[in-house]
């Protein structure tokens, strides 16, 4: 990932990483997730959502390590298995 940016969606960041191998921007599904709900909680309301999704038959990602992006309070973080 050669380049990191932040957008925003009704008033609310969201985190982006350009993948230029690929030619992708890769973007934060929690930050989205904060975006479209609002949630107090949107680390919470995604890994609950993707349960009930993988419950009924349904899965939305592949097994693949959590890409480093700056962190909501500003400090770089990088999360994975």
């Amino acid at each position: 990932m050669n380049k990191i940016s932040i957008r925003f969606y009704k008033d609310h960041k969201v985190r982006a990483a350009w993948d230029e191998e690929n030619a992708k921007w890769w973007f934060s599904v929690v930050d989205i997730v904060a975006a479209i709900t609002e949630s107090s909680n949107p680390r919470k309301y995604w890994s609950v959502l993707k349960a009930r999704l993988k419950k009924a038959g349904n899965e939305l990602t592949t097994k693949c390590s959590q890409l480093k992006l700056t962190a909501a309070a500003s400090a770089s973080c990088s999360k994975g298995p």
